[in-house]
C-alpha cells in the first residue's frame, strides 16, 4: 500500500502531529513524487516550493555562479538549483547554489549531493523570506554546513553565516562595492556589486 504523502501546512502543524510523527516521508517517496510541483523534504514533511524564480532571481544567480565559477571551479564543484542535497532520509534541501570540495566526492552521487556540502547559498524573494531566514537556518545548521550565505536583490546585500557551537552567526553583511571573502571558501573574491550588475530596471 502506497504511503500517504504528508505535506506541511498550518493545519497540519496545528491539529495532525500525531500522524506525522507516524508517517513520514522518506527520500524514495519524495523522489518518486511527480505532480509537477517542486518540493523540499523536512523533518519527514513534504513542503511546497515558491513559484518559478523571477526573473532577477535567476540573473543574479547567474551573475554569482559566473563569480565563483571564475575564482574556485579549480577547488570546488559548484551546483546550481535544481540539485537535491539529500542531508538525511527525512531531509532534502534544494539551494540556490551548492559547493562542494573536489576532495570529497564520496558525497556526490547520481541521485545528487549525499551529505553536507561546504557552502549552500539562498537567493531570497518576497515570497521565500520565512524559508530562507528562518526555516532552512535551522535546517543547515542541525546538519553541520560549514557556511550559508543568504543574497538579497532587493537590498543588493549578501549575508554571510558561519556555524559555530551547532548554531549560525552572522560574520559579515557585503554591500556597494565591498570585496567578498570567506573563512572556509579561500577561493572566494569578488566584489558583491558585481552580481547585481546590469540588472533591468523591472
Amino acid at each position: 500500500m502506497q504511503k500517504e504523502l504528508i505535506f506541511m501546512t498550518d493545519q497540519h502543524k496545528k491539529d495532525n502531529n500525531d500522524l506525522l510523527k507516524e508517517n513520514l516521508v522518506t527520500y524514495e517517496d519524495y523522489a518518486s513524487f511527480d505532480d509537477n510541483n517542486r518540493y523540499e523534504l523536512v523533518q519527514g514533511k513534504l513542503e511546497l516550493m515558491s513559484p518559478s524564480p523571477s526573473t532577477i532571481h535567476q540573473l543574479v544567480n547567474a551573475g554569482l555562479f559566473k563569480m565563483l565559477h571564475e575564482n574556485c571551479t579549480s577547488d570546488y564543484y559548484i551546483f546550481y538549483a535544481p540539485i537535491d542535497v539529500i542531508l538525511s532520509p527525512y531531509d532534502v534541501r534544494q539551494p540556490d547554489i551548492v559547493l562542494v570540495h573536489r576532495n570529497r566526492t564520496d558525497i556526490l552521487s547520481k541521485r545528487g549531493i549525499e551529505g553536507t556540502p561546504d557552502l549552500v547559498i539562498e537567493i531570497i524573494s518576497p515570497s521565500s523570506l520565512k524559508r530562507d531566514k528562518v526555516d532552512k537556518i535551522k535546517t543547515y545548521a542541525q546538519f553541520y554546513i560549514p557556511e550559508y550565505w543568504i543574497v538579497d536583490p532587493n537590498s543588493e546585500t549578501l549575508e554571510q553565516y558561519v556555524l559555530k557551537d551547532e548554531r549560525f552567526e552572522i560574520v559579515n553583511i557585503f554591500q556597494n562595492d565591498e570585496t567578498v571573502t570567506s573563512p572556509n571558501i579561500n577561493c572566494v573574491s569578488f566584489k558583491v556589486n558585481e552580481i547585481f550588475a546590469d540588472l533591468p530596471q523591472i
